[in-house]
């Protein structure tokens, strides 16, 4: 086999450095390769924010900051941008560089080692799961934003037909009845009432097994939600990428003016104080540096699929190493900000209610549909502010759903090209009207015991299994020196110490700890006070690990289409398909250079691919394979 040598980029010699080697030919982004069949990006700024909006979700404005005030405020910093450095960035740009060097998704991406396909079902299992119940919060926050378009915000006061008698306004201290409660501690707000007893109408059910009835406002709401996803995604990216011009950055506009009023309120330092204030002492307990990791892991979303797909309608020379960067740390500037967004106002909250802030603060819904809500019944022109946190908490969920939705429909797609590609619209709409179908139980009365029991369930322990093997399966199998020639042959530059060391060692390493903190530490799941019953934990139980199984799955079917020895089989599947490579043919060059396989092949087909890469002795994986690209590099520099 020759030596590497690219048409656009040639090899240069190759010197060790911390993070990246550019060569003479670098930092460039060439657009000569679009895919006119699949389709990319009309523009550069297109993909950057779909993935800042993909990361930048809910989660950046109701988990940060309470995960950072509760793991030592200010020194949840050190840990958070420990972990983000060994383990968020360099995940992101693997995922990222898989999807842009193979132009394929996360089912057809596993050409790379067929043996670990499985991975890539996963990936689809979870991700599906996911987009069922993360649309229903988007209905919620749909249902709040209309709810909002009153004169008076419905959830400020007692007195409506769904309060009891144990709800107390803040203003004047009376309940439903105008009569001072004897027991302060046995009250709830109107904004509490408003989600469990009208939104919600919990109480119409009597647990998970008995979901009751179906509430059509809810339904209705979500039957929006499904809509205005599938008009975004009508087009695939190039209607997505034009949306999220404005889904991805009018929630920052939206950030600054919540901001600006929050800081300007009475009691808004106490709030940030309480928030940021560190404590050191924290950083002595294993549960941050945990808690850290996790914030890292789930908020870039890797993982999912969504990056590998973004990054697959690409052109081929995008630089997504400087993308990378943008994204990973824009994400945690702005969940830092949200921070100071929401406990600003809550410091305001605890000062009118003479509480402590840690009595007023919330993570998840609770802060998103009872705290907040309630906050801004306190301020002059409370419809106006609800509408505007309401609507920026609708832009930042659409934009993760766009992703959600966008890799299942590129995954199967590219997995059937010639039949669904030409039909994809049809398709994306049959994936939308099924899912809200599957989605109709979370509009129950009981609906939130579902909610609750996927999201604790479908993206935990089986979604770091995911990404472990994924990461194993590209350094250790493909091999770690292929890995990063083909990034150098994609970018111009060649992965240091940095991230090599990250891939094969720190990023593993710190998620095999996660899954094992995740297991040990396990709880099962309950809502307020209601604890799920045994078979609604087995079945959560399973579902994280179906996900899990469909991996060792997947290689069973992978070594069954081979022939041999069980050995031989494992080490042809687990080697790169024949078509592996650039989409392009412009593109591949070097061990990718195309031939034609014969006067009856439709297009030119790489045919030095099953010399490199997987299994090749019980000893190591893809050692021997690395050992040969080193000694072609050396010769290269002779």
């Amino acid at each position: 086999l020759n030596t590497f040598q690219s048409s656009h980029l040639p090899l240069g010699p190759v010197t060790p450095d911390l993070l990246m080697t550019p060569s003479d030919q670098g930092d460039v982004d060439l657009d000569v390769d679009f895919a006119a069949d699949r389709g990319n990006w009309t523009g550069k700024l297109d993909f950057l924010l779909s993935c800042i909006g993909y990361c930048v979700g809910l989660g950046n404005v109701w988990r940060f900051p309470y995960r950072a005030y509760t793991n030592g405020g200010g020194a949840f910093l050190v840990p958070y941008f420990l972990m983000l450095a060994i383990c968020g960035i360099p995940l992101f740009f693997l995922e990222l560089s898989l999807g842009q060097f193979s132009s394929l998704g996360p089912l057809a991406v596993w050409k790379i080692s067929p043996l670990f396909k499985g991975a890539g079902a996963a990936m689809l299992l979870i991700v599906g799961l996911v987009a069922i119940y993360y649309n229903m919060i988007i209905a919620y926050v749909l249902f709040y934003l209309f709810a909002s378009l009153t004169s008076n915000l419905p959830w400020e006061h007692c007195g409506n037909w769904w309060n009891t008698e144990r709800c107390l306004e803040h203003r004047g201290s009376k309940d439903g009845n105008g009569v001072l409660p004897l027991n302060l501690s046995s009250t709830v707000s109107p904004s509490e009432e408003y989600w469990s007893r009208y939104v919600l109408h919990i109480q119409g059910s009597q647990g998970i097994g008995q979901p009751g009835e179906i509430r059509w406002n809810l339904c209705l709401c979500l039957l929006l939600a499904w809509v205005i996803v599938f008009l975004c995604i009508l087009k695939g990216v190039k209607s997505s990428g034009k949306v999220v011009y404005f889904t991805a950055t009018f929630p920052y506009l939206i950030l600054l003016m919540l901001l600006v009023r929050g800081v300007t309120l009475p009691g808004a330092w106490k709030g940030i104080q309480f928030y940021l204030t560190p404590q050191f002492h924290h950083l002595l307990s294993s549960k941050v540096w945990i808690e850290a990791a996790l914030q890292i892991f789930y908020s870039l979303g890797v993982g999912f699929g969504g990056l590998l797909t973004f990054a697959s309608y690409n052109t081929f020379h995008q630089n997504i190493y400087r993308d990378t960067f943008i994204v990973t740390v824009g994400n945690a500037i702005t969940s830092i900000l949200a921070g100071f967004a929401i406990f600003s106002v809550l410091g305001y909250m605890s000062q009118e209610l003479g509480v402590p802030v840690d009595q007023v603060a919330k993570a998840g819904p609770g802060l998103a549909f009872v705290v907040y809500p309630q906050a801004m019944t306190m301020l002059p022109l409370s419809p106006f502010w609800s509408f505007l946190f309401f609507f920026m908490l609708l832009t930042l969920g659409l934009d993760s759903q766009f992703a959600f939705l966008e890799t299942i429909v590129t995954a199967v797609t590219d997995e059937f090209p010639y039949y669904l590609r030409p039909k994809k619209a049809v398709f994306s709409g049959l994936i939308c009207v099924a899912m809200y179908l599957m989605g109709l139980i979370l509009t129950t009365d009981g609906g939130m015991y579902w909610l609750v029991l996927l999201d604790d369930y479908s993206a935990s322990f089986g979604l770091m299994v995911v990404v472990i093997t994924t990461c194993l399966a590209v350094t250790r199998v493909y091999g770690i020196q292929r890995f990063c020639r083909d990034i150098h042959m994609m970018l111009g530059f060649k992965p240091g110490l940095y991230f090599r060391a990250c891939w094969l060692f720190l990023s593993p390493a710190t998620l095999l700890a996660l899954l094992v903190y995740s297991i040990v530490k396990y709880q099962p799941s309950e809502y307020g006070s209601y604890r799920f019953p045994a078979w609604a934990e087995l079945l959560g139980i399973l579902m994280g690990l179906l996900s899990c199984l469909m991996i060792p799955a997947g290689m069973l079917v992978a070594v069954l289409r081979e022939e041999g020895s069980l050995w031989e089989r494992l080490q042809q599947a687990s080697r790169p398909a024949i078509d592996w490579g650039p989409s392009l043919e412009e593109n591949r060059t070097g061990m990718y250079v195309a031939t034609l396989a014969g006067s009856q092949s439709p297009k030119p087909l790489m045919v030095h691919m099953r010399k490199y890469g997987g299994i090749t002795s019980f000893e190591n994986t893809a050692i021997e394979v690395d050992r040969e690209i080193a000694e072609e590099e050396e010769e290269s520099m002779m």
